[in-house]
Order: structure tokens, then C-alpha cells, then sequence
């Protein structure tokens, strides 16, 4: 991936929206446990009252809890609250607190003074604590009756006047101790407890002054479910803007990808299209950029996602019980283990996958090329059975790897739930000891479950990363490998106008891993106005010569010039430029006839189009057609037959009006008439140009100024077709061997 990296570059602004939006949906998805944890604390438990300390208390209640605080915060308490003098109020003011506590006059009401700024803290601590002291007083003294209290009575504490006038007195008489101690239990409680614990007292303290509670409960409950659904619907938005950033990055990567493959493998010589192959090439251009697409579109998400939800996911859920904490690591440990043991088994075929793909396309493609070969030789069986071994054992691979995969998931699932229970078995008895609460328990679950989750996203980082890797090493390949033909970086251009002048100079060549040449010592010149042939048994030599003038090869000893310019010197494009070539193998291209006759002048009107087809000798087949030149051309041109796949390819060469021409072995497909028609027209349409044909029959290069005789790649006779009669060997018994004796007189 690291060879890689250069091609998110234009695309690191997605990346750092992305990862923006990532942040914060990781704030959000860790923020509605606690909200959810609020609702059941706060707003179920609690009735909705956020605070400890009460905004508005009777005389009597105030009175009874300060005998619960220490003289300090006794004192502190009597300095923050004042008497409620309604006739003081504004109307306004006045109409409001009446609706609000209406017994507030006749138990002579105090009031939290609401502009100290501290004043909210100070009280909440001080009550927290007077709270606890009551309530394990109460629970001592009845312990001493004979009655068990626990704390999680302190729902049927009464705070009625009538009750609390009675309990006055009764302190007085009690043991000082008795107090003491409760006060000094509850400083020793942490806060989570004397909040929990007063949050009762306060609700009662409420309910004696008229408030109506289940009116201040469903307010807090739709406070915090409406703040709940505005952070659902900013999950969702930043869940919408994270795909967008990731399809975007990795649509545009693998855009980018493929561009650079496909143009890369268009500079390939033969050599390097042997070295990958046909197949490899084109899993390399699909398969293996759809697999980094979908590591940079999803799995890019999840690998920033799923460390920050894990660690966020510990903090919160040991913010809600750090008792619990070894449950996290107990579930993180046996995750890890099911993921090593699954990984360890999966990971190792993830890396054939790609090369058993390989292999299956390029059985697949030789099977629908060889179509015609195979249903010639009825050998249909054995490629059946040749796909069905490459097909079986790609299945084989992906069920052996997703069944491993398969068994993660319920295993997963199992431990989620596992680890639930074990949860809330803990949990219980932690919220029976008064020392958590359900809402925080519940929140821890979701927490767990939520670092759970990450570790099953970084496991599927452990999936796609894998294939990605090796995917992005067999594209690297491609993109580093150079091609053996390069443009200069000094280069010579052509003087114009071109003249077309083709010299040899002691030529050399071989393929690349090979320990001979296949050419030896060529030398000769082409000259325009000419046609030089080359002619010679199977395997001579004379494609491969022809090949090396558009540079599809280079040579590799002397040198071959083109108006005396080397070349090797010239860019490449100028060179192909100057050449209308006409393969051995006719190719058409998808489109239309018109389309594929273009390809050797963008530009070209109908008339330049039906002059090229008339020296092809192609007008005649062509207007038959029920479109004419623009009758539809299927792949490679099948729709048409071999002759007339070729013709069109002479006349797609004929279109460009180039200097030089190379014809390699194009008339083979030809009957005779149509050969000799053809050759006829050539020369009167091309006549200044240098014409260089590759030929397997001696009727269709006889005529030729030049013929080059090859044999074992070196020249064995050069001359027209009388003086090679005589002085030639090799012609003469190739001569021999096609035409009668009167053709030969």
C-alpha cells in the first residue's frame, strides 16, 4: 500500500473531512449511553430532579437536616438560603413561584439563593451528605428496634411537617453519638451515593411543598429524548458524509488506478505482456483496484472508526464503574483470542485468492478467444473439465476463508452476550449495595458492547487489508515496470516533409531471456517509390524485422534509420506517426466500420473513408451492408469474415496517408483476385511512399522492386524476382514450390 500512497495525495481533503466527521460520530455514539443512563438515573429513578440540594425547602425540613451537618456546613447552608417573602416578589415573579410551590407560604418556605455562583455546588455537596447522615442514622435506629432498614428504603422516608414536628424532639433526647457517627459515615461516601440517596429527600421535600412531580419528570424525560434525537439525526448525517468522503476517495483512487495501469500497459512491448500476461493484466486493471477501492471507501473508515469508539467506549464505561473494568479486559482477551485463532487459519489463503482469480480468467478467456478451435477438435470435455479444476479450487479457497469468517460472527454474538449477563449479574449486586445505579449499569453494557464492536472492525481491517496489500502489490508492479522501448531524453525530430528512407545498418536482435538471436546482421534500405518485400520459410525472422520500425521492439545490435535519423532518437509517437501499419492479425475494434477506419485520421470525411475502402478493395462487401460504413463492428470483429476483417485493416492504414507502410503478411486472407486487385491499387494510391511488405506467397510480392529473401533470421538474398531466380537458392525452391513453370519463364 505504501508504494501507493502517492495517489491519495489529491484526495487528503476527503480524508481530513472524513476523519472530522468520524470524530464526531464517535462523540455522539459515546454520549447516548450516558444520555440513555440519564433518563433511567435521573429522569425514572430520580423523577426528573437534577439537583441535590432543593431549590425551595420548608422550615421544618430545613431545620431537621441541618441537625445532620457538621457546624460548618451548618452554618454555610443558613448563609445560602433565606426565607421566601412572596409580598417582596415582583407580580409577575410572585404568580409564577405560587403556581410552582404552593404550600411554600404556609410551611414558611426557604429559598437556595440563586445568585451565588457557587452557591449551587456548596448546597448540593452539604445536602448530599446531611442526606446519607439521615438515612444511615435511620437505619441504626432501627436496627436497634428491631426492624431492618436499608437504604433502598429511602423511598418511603417521610418528610410530611406533621412527621417532622415529631422527629424534632425525639433528636433531642437521642444520643449525640448517634448523629455523629452518620455524619462522619457520610463524609467518608463518595458523591454518587449521597447524590442518589438525596435526590429522595429532595422529591419529598418537593411533593410537601405542592410541586407537581410528574409534570418536572416529563419535561426532563423529553428534554433529554429530544436532545437524543438531534444527536441520532447528526449521527446519521455524519454516518451519510463519512460514505460520501469514502466513495469518493475511493472511487476517485481507483479511477485514478486503472488510468494509470491502462496507460502503462499501452507502452508494454510483447515482452512485458508475456512477462504478466493477458488475464493477470486485466484482474490487475479490475479485481485487484475494486479490492483497494473497498479498503479506501469502507475499510478507511473503520480503521480511524474503531480505535477511537474502543478507547472512548473503556473511558466512558469506566467513568460509569471502574469495578467492572476487569469484565472489559476479560471480553478484549477472549475477542482477541477468537480473531488470532480465525485470522491464523483465513489469512494465508487470502493472499492465493488473487492469482487463483487469475487463473480462472485466463482459462476463461483462452476457452471464448479458442471457441472455434475447440468445437474443431471436440475437445469441449477436457476445457469443461480444465475450468471446472481452476473454478473449484477459487471455490474452494473463498468457502474455505468465508466459512472461516462465518463462524467469527455467532462466536462474537455469543461472547456480546456472555459478557451481558456477566454484566449484569455484577452489576446487580452492585446497584443491591447501593453503589451503582441501573442507568449507569445499563450504560456500561452499551459501552462494552460498543468496544466489542470496534474489535470486530479492526478485524475486518485484518480481512480487507490483506487482499488490499497484496492487490496493491500486483498494481505496483504494473506501474513500476518500465517498458524496454523508451523515448529519448535528448530527442531528434524528422525533417519535414518525411521522405521515408528505411535503412538497416547491421542489425541484431533478440527477445528478451533468450540466448540467441533471431536476427543476424541485417542490412538493407527501403526506399520510397518502392516496395521491398521480405519472403522466407515460418519462423525466419520477417515479422519480428518489420517490428522493429515502429520500435514495438528495439534492436539490440546496430541501428535502423529513417531519413538518417537513428530511431531510437525519436519519440515514439513521431515515429508511429510517419507509419500505416497493417498487422498479420486483422483487428477491429467495438463501434462501427466508420469508427474503426478513423482510428488512422481522427478527422476524416466520408470521402478520404470510401477512397481508403475502394483501394481495399472493401466497397463492394461494404455496400451490401444495410448501414454501409456505418454498420455495427462487434469485438474484434466478428461479425464479419477474416478476408473482410483484413481489407478493413488496409484500409484503416490507407486512411492515415502516410509515407510508410508496413503490410505484415496482410494479403494471406486474400484469394488470388482480389490479391492482385489490391496490389494494383496500392501502387497507383501509394505510390511515393516506402511500401514494405511481409509475404508467405511469391505472387504477391514478385512485381516488388526489392525482395528480401530471410532465412534463419539472416538475409540470404536480396534482388528483384528475376535476379533471385538465379542467383538464389532459398527463393528459387520457394518460387518453385508455389508457381508452375510458365510462371516462373
Amino acid at each position: 500500500m505504501i508504494k501507493l500512497r502517492r495517489y491519495l495525495k489529491p484526495y487528503l481533503g476527503y480524508i481530513a473531512v472524513m476523519l472530522l466527521l468520524l470524530l464526531c460520530q464517535a462523540a455522539v455514539d459515546l454520549n447516548l449511553p450516558n444520555m440513555m443512563s440519564n433518563i433511567v438515573n435521573v429522569g425514572i429513578q430520580r423523577s426528573g430532579i437534577t439537583e441535590t440540594a432543593p431549590d425551595v425547602i420548608g422550615s421544618d425540613a430545613l431545620s431537621l437536616m441541618m441537625r445532620f451537618m457538621p457546624a460548618a456546613d451548618s452554618e454555610r447552608i443558613a448563609q445560602l438560603y433565606s426565607p421566601v417573602d412572596l409580598d417582596a416578589m415582583p407580580e409577575k415573579e410572585r404568580s409564577r413561584f405560587a403556581k410552582a410551590w404552593p404550600n411554600a407560604q404556609a410551611l414558611s418556605a426557604f429559598q437556595l439563593d440563586p445568585e451565588s455562583p457557587d452557591a449551587r455546588a456548596q448546597a448540593d455537596a452539604i445536602f448530599g451528605r446531611a442526606c446519607y447522615a439521615m438515612m444511615h442514622f435511620m437505619q441504626t435506629l432501627s436496627e436497634q428496634t428491631g426492624k431492618t432498614v436499608s437504604a433502598g428504603d429511602a423511598d418511603h422516608v417521610s418528610v410530611d411537617t406533621a412527621q417532622l414536628a415529631k422527629l424534632v424532639p425525639m433528636l433531642d433526647t437521642l444520643a449525640p453519638e448517634m448523629i455523629s457517627d452518620a455524619v462522619d459515615a457520610a463524609a467518608d461516601m463518595p458523591d454518587a451515593m449521597t447524590e442518589q440517596t438525596a435526590s429522595v429527600f429532595t422529591k419529598g421535600f418537593y411533593t410537601e411543598l405542592g410541586a407537581d412531580i410528574g409534570a418536572r419528570q416529563t419535561r426532563y424525560i423529553f428534554s433529554i429524548g429530544g436532545k437524543m434525537l438531534l444527536l441520532t439525526l447528526a449521527l446519521v448525517s455524519c454516518a451519510l458524509g463519512t460514505g460520501l468522503c469514502g466513495s469518493r476517495l475511493g472511487t476517485g483512487v481507483a479511477r485514478d488506478l486503472r488510468r494509470d495501469v491502462f496507460t502503462r500497459v499501452t507502452s508494454f512491448t510483447n515482452n512485458e505482456y508475456d512477462r504478466f500476461g493477458t488475464a493477470s493484466l486485466i484482474t490487475r486493471t479490475s479485481n485487484d483496484v475494486m479490492q483497494i477501492r473497498g479498503l479506501l471507501s469502507m475499510g478507511l473508515r473503520v480503521m480511524f472508526y474503531a480505535p477511537i469508539i474502543g478507547i472512548g467506549g473503556i473511558f466512558m464505561a469506566l467513568n460509569k464503574s471502574a469495578g467492572m473494568a476487569w469484565i472489559i479486559a476479560l471480553a478484549a482477551a477472549v475477542i482477541f483470542g477468537v480473531i488470532l485463532v480465525l485470522f491464523s487459519i483465513a489469512i494465508p489463503r487470502f493472499k492465493v485468492m488473487q492469482k487463483l482469480v487469475d487463473r480462472l480468467n485466463l482459462v476463461s478467456r483462452e476457452n471464448l478467444s479458442g471457441m472455434l478451435v475447440i468445437r474443431a477438435f471436440a475437445t469441449q470435455e477436457f476445457e469443461e473439465k480444465r475450468f471446472a479444476k481452476a473454478n473449484k479450487e477459487l471455490a474452494d479457497n473463498n468457502l474455505y476463508v468465508y466459512r472461516a469468517m462465518a463462524v467469527m460472527m455467532p462466536t462474537m454474538m455469543f461472547i456480546m452476550n456472555l459478557i451481558s449477563l456477566l454484566i449484569v449479574w455484577v452489576g446487580g449486586h452492585q446497584i443491591a449495595e447501593a453503589s451503582m445505579q441501573v442507568g449507569d449499569m445499563m450504560a456500561f453494557i452499551q459501552y462494552t458492547m460498543q468496544i466489542i464492536m470496534s474489535f470486530l472492525m479492526i478485524s475486518m481491517i485484518f480481512v480487507m487489508v490483506p487482499r488490499a496489500a497484496v492487490s496493491a502489490s500486483r498494481i505496483a508492479e504494473v506501474l513500476q515496470t518500465e517498458s524496454a522501448v523508451q523515448d529519448p531524453e535528448a530527442p531528434e525530430h524528422l525533417a519535414q516533409p518525411v521522405q521515408g528512407v528505411i535503412r538497416f545498418n547491421d542489425v541484431s536482435f533478440r527477445y528478451d531471456g533468450a540466448s540467441e538471436n533471431i536476427l543476424e546482421h541485417v542490412t538493407f534500405t527501403a526506399r520510397p517509390g518502392q516496395t521491398t518485400a521480405f519472403i522466407g520459410s515460418t519462423g525466419s525472422g520477417k515479422s519480428t524485422l518489420v517490428n522493429l520500425i515502429p520500435r514495438f521492439y528495439d534492436v539490440t545490435e546496430g541501428s535502423i534509420t529513417l531519413d538518417g535519423v537513428d530511431i531510437r532518437s525519436l519519440p515514439q509517437q513521431e515515429l508511429r506517426d510517419v507509419i500505416g501499419y497493417v498487422p498479420q492479425k486483422g483487428v477491429l475494434f467495438s463501434g462501427d466500420i466508420a469508427s474503426n477506419l478513423r482510428m488512422g485520421c481522427a478527422d476524416a470525411d466520408e470521402s478520404v473513408l470510401n477512397g481508403a475502402c475502394d483501394t481495399a478493395q472493401a466497397t463492394e462487401f461494404i455496400s451490401n451492408l444495410p448501414e454501409g460504413l456505418h454498420t455495427p463492428i462487434s469485438q474484434g470483429g466478428t461479425n464479419v469474415s477474416g478476408g473482410q476483417r483484413q481489407r478493413l485493416s488496409i484500409a484503416r492504414a490507407l486512411v492515415k496517408d502516410a509515407p510508410i507502410y508496413i503490410f505484415d503478411d496482410t494479403f494471406s486472407a486474400l484469394d488470388f483476385k482480389t490479391d492482385a486487385s489490391l496490389r494494383a491499387a496500392l501502387k497507383e494510391r501509394t505510390g511515393n511512399s516506402t511500401m514494405l511488405i511481409v509475404a508467405q506467397r511469391v505472387s504477391t510480392i514478385m512485381h516488388a522492386e526489392q525482395i528480401i529473401v530471410m532465412d534463419e533470421g539472416r538475409v540470404v538474398g536480396i534482388g528483384t524476382h528475376r535476379e533471385l531466380l538465379e542467383n538464389c537458392s532459398t527463393y528459387r525452391e520457394i518460387a518453385q514450390s508455389q508457381l508452375s513453370k510458365e510462371e516462373l519463364a
